[in-house]
């Protein structure tokens, strides 16, 4: 039903800069929450960043004030900018589209792209 894409990650030594991108097909994800996700080998996927429809944005904890999270509706696209990258960031991103619940994006679709890899190292 929903296709994403994610793309932009990369290596990158710490302290520096990566700007994520998801894109969407189907109309649903200009509507509902878009999260960003991330997963290390062996740890629970965990919730980076969420957008709702109208651009209010919320962070985990080990985040805030580092990463971005915004999206452009009119190209199906949201995007996590992360600034400050520290090693603890190494993970493959994915992004998701949340179900309008209680906390936002508690519950997703399931629509995980592939995810793209973020390594930062020295």
């Amino acid at each position: 039903q929903v296709q994403l894409v994610e793309s932009g990650g990369g290596l990158v030594q710490p302290g520096g800069s990566l700007r994520l991108s998801c894109a969407a097909s189907g109309s649903i994800f200009s509507i509902l929450p878009v999260a960003w996700y991330r997963q290390v080998p062996g740890k629970q996927r965990e919730l980076v960043a969420a957008v709702t429809r109208t651009g209010t944005a919320s962070y985990a904890d080990s985040v805030k004030d580092r990463f971005t999270i915004s999206r452009d509706n009119a190209k199906n696209t949201v995007y996590l900018q992360m600034n400050s990258l520290k090693t603890e960031d190494t993970a493959v991103y994915y992004c998701d589209v949340c179900k309008p619940v209680q906390p936002v994006c508690a519950s997703t679709f399931g629509f995980w792209g592939q995810g793209t890899q973020v390594t930062v190292s020295s």
